[in-house]
């Protein structure tokens, strides 16, 4: 009796509906592995998801790092040498403001007492233009400033500086051409006036380009002449480079 009471109760243990049949003890290592590989592709995306949040973060470290100026250091641009002296030296100079385009330049054009100009023609037709299309004034960009008859780069520059206070290039006539060429503040020998303003304005700082003109105009016309220039008396002798060729040793 005490056997048989053994017995059922192996049995009924057997038949727990916690462990089941036989055939359901092989089951629950099945279950667990299953949920063991659904553990591990449930882990997979958050691997996957890790290493690429650390290659985005290291993009962004190496895109911010080029904000920030980690790019290689660019190379000085040119600019030539005692540049800055012979500056200087034009200024001193030129200190008196006693040459030609001090009394007679664009500032003065409304003088009455101002000598006679050429090209009358060319008065006329901009005249008659300037009232018909701008009610007596003159444009206020460069592009049509040099669409009127007779006016180039140069005037145009100038009057924008002095008509509308604008810095818009530097205005370079027969004597900043020869003078930039002969102090080597052109990188290259230029060959017009419009190539030196390209390279002059390449390097000069923009604060200084309203005043290279008057200056090295004056500059021109009373010391550093298209013939026979002042060499004896010009500051810049020993820093200019075509003074030797230009007046000798």
């Amino acid at each position: 009796m005490s056997m048989a009471g053994v017995r059922m109760v192996t049995r009924s243990r057997s038949r727990d509906p916690g462990t089941g049949p036989r055939g359901g003890g092989d089951e629950a290592p099945l279950r667990r592995g299953e949920a063991a590989a659904e553990g591990k592709k449930s882990h997979s995306p958050a691997k996957r998801q890790q290493k690429t949040q650390k290659l985005s973060v290291t993009y962004e470290a190496s895109d911010h790092e080029k904000g920030e100026g980690a790019k290689p250091p660019e190379a000085p641009g040119w600019e030539p040498p005692d540049w800055q002296q012979q500056l200087v030296n034009i200024r001193t100079m030129r200190s008196g403001k006693d040459a030609p385009v001090d009394q007679l330049g664009a500032e003065h054009c409304y003088d009455p007492s101002a000598p006679p100009k050429s090209k009358v023609k060319y008065i006329k037709q901009t005249s008659a233009i300037l009232q018909q299309r701008y009610g007596g004034d003159i444009p206020a960009s460069v592009a049509e400033l040099v669409a009127l008859p007779g006016v180039g780069p140069k005037m145009a520059h100038l009057a924008m500086a002095v008509a509308w206070g604008a810095v818009s290039g530097i205005a370079v006539d027969t004597h900043v051409h020869r003078i930039a060429n002969r102090l080597g503040w052109t990188k290259m020998a230029t060959k017009s006036p419009e190539k030196t303003r390209a390279a002059l304005e390449a390097w000069l700082p923009r604060e200084l380009w309203s005043e290279i003109n008057g200056l090295l105009v004056g500059f021109g016309q009373q010391t550093c002449l298209p013939v026979h220039p002042h060499c004896q008396a010009c500051l810049n002798r020993s820093l200019c480079p075509a003074a030797r060729s230009l007046c000798g040793p």
